[in-house]
């Protein structure tokens, strides 16, 4: 590794040891860009140190009152990463496991996959320790606009943009964005994303993320001159990004064979594909139960209670469930089952030794999802502009200009890849080339 690099690293092992998400996202970036780190000027102007730390973050209290009257209080966050290219972007998380390790890993994260989507926008996350699971949607709201109070005075449509993302969905972003219209006392409809349709939200932006990540392996099954056609893939969680694979799959003739939850995982050898499931995967995701398990009895398919689904034979493998749910036995069952493509959904969703394994293995073709999970935050992002023309455009549109805009982020990544004498390392490249677009604008704008 580069010697100002190595500098680097050993100063945030140091520093960020009891913060394992952020460290092991920033050293496995460290160590893909090291290719592209022979120009002086980023250790002149310290650049590095500039890139893996944030610009500024926000840690505050999120008092709330539970339909019982009782008060509790949890803990809220918000990272402002990176701003080189256009204002902060970047989703918010309700779920126990948040900690400020989390939202930083999220936040780094953020900034290269948004980097590449061709749009004016930096990198952002957030979120608190609240868990809205049993929760009613009257406390629910409670929640969103305490927590509003304390982040509104930070956000804004030049300053920073949340979106949705794990515990946030479209009911949470609505009582979110009422607040902060309310504490405003005007409609300034580009301040946050993931909007309703009926109050500025894009079409697609639900499906966005998971019909990127399809769009992205559409591309790399393409250049392999392999057809999409037939191809089944295993897929974890069941959320937005996994219902978002599921539609684009089946709409290009391929069929998602496996969802996950908390309880186990589900095996589906017809697919996820007929709109009846695709509406009952739309049921479950809403219900808050947080069980996979509800999919086999209503289908009358195999249920694996505790396992996950990476030991089904399948030709893909996407993980859209959270970040290191894989481990380096779930990657060795993967390359026993020959599996072809390992295209990832969800941010970091394989621990490093795992990935590693993955990236190593001759028979494997993989994309980070700093690439091929990029979809989300560009809807975000065309929502952002139809917003501010105040037009929204249609359905096709929308989906055409998020195929276009992925289409960008492989060719930019396979192109640093050989540029740089990687061959196909789609996970490098598409990293060198997000480093190379913020590194310059960073330099245009003086320290």
């Amino acid at each position: 590794m580069n010697n100002y690099a190595v500098r680097v690293a050993a100063q945030l092992r140091q520093r960020y040891a009891n913060e394992p998400e952020y460290l092991q996202s920033v050293l496995t970036w460290l160590d893909m860009i090291d290719p592209a780190l022979d120009d002086p000027r980023y250790e002149k102007l310290d650049l590095l140190t500039r890139m893996v730390e944030p610009e500024r973050m926000f840690t505050f209290l999120v008092p709330w009152v539970d339909d019982n009257g009782a008060a509790h209080t949890n803990h809220g966050y918000r990272v402002q990463f990176n701003s080189a290219i256009g204002p902060y972007k970047g989703g918010l998380r309700f779920h126990p496991g948040v900690n400020p390790s989390v939202v930083k890993f999220l936040g780094f994260e953020q900034t290269y996959k948004n980097a590449l989507t061709g749009l004016p926008i930096g990198g952002a996350s957030g979120g608190a320790d609240f868990d809205p699971r049993g929760k009613s949607s009257r406390e629910i709201m409670r929640f969103c606009q305490s927590f509003m109070n304390a982040l509104y005075r930070y956000i804004g449509s030049d300053t920073d943009v949340p979106a949705g993302d794990i515990g946030v969905g479209a009911r949470e972003i609505g009582y979110l964005y009422g607040q902060y219209k309310r504490l405003l006392g005007k409609a300034e409809s580009s301040a946050l994303t993931g909007k309703g349709l009926t109050y500025g939200g894009s079409k697609v932006r639900l499906e966005a993320a998971g019909f990127g990540t399809v769009y992205f392996l559409a591309r790399m099954l393409e250049h392999q001159k392999d057809p999409i056609e037939g191809k089944t893939i295993a897929v974890s969680g069941f959320g937005n990004m996994s219902w978002g694979v599921c539609r684009k799959a089946a709409e290009l003739g391929a069929k998602v064979v496996t969802l996950s939850g908390p309880d186990g995982y589900i095996h589906d050898p017809d697919g996820v594909a007929t709109p009846e499931k695709l509406e009952f995967l739309m049921d479950m995701r809403d219900s808050g139960q947080d069980k996979v398990s509800v999919y086999a009895d209503r289908f009358g398919v195999a249920f694996y209670p505790g396992k996950k689904p990476w030991e089904v034979p399948v030709n893909v493998v996407i993980p859209c469930a959270t970040q290191n749910e894989l481990d380096v036995e779930d990657a060795v069952r993967i390359m026993a089952n020959d599996v072809r493509y390992y295209v990832e959904g969800a941010n970091m969703p394989a621990t490093a030794e795992a990935l590693k394994l993955l990236r190593l293995s001759p028979k494997i073709l993989t994309a980070g999802s700093k690439a091929s999970g990029s979809g989300g935050v560009a809807v975000s992002a065309l929502e952002m502009a139809q917003n501010s023309i105040r037009y929204n455009w249609k359905r096709s549109e929308v989906d055409a200009r998020l195929r276009e805009i992925m289409g960008s982020i492989y060719d930019a990544s396979a192109a640093a890849a050989e540029e740089y004498g990687l061959g196909y390392d789609l996970i490098a490249g598409n990293d060198i080339a997000a480093f190379k677009k913020i590194s310059e604008a960073m330099i245009a704008q003086g320290l």
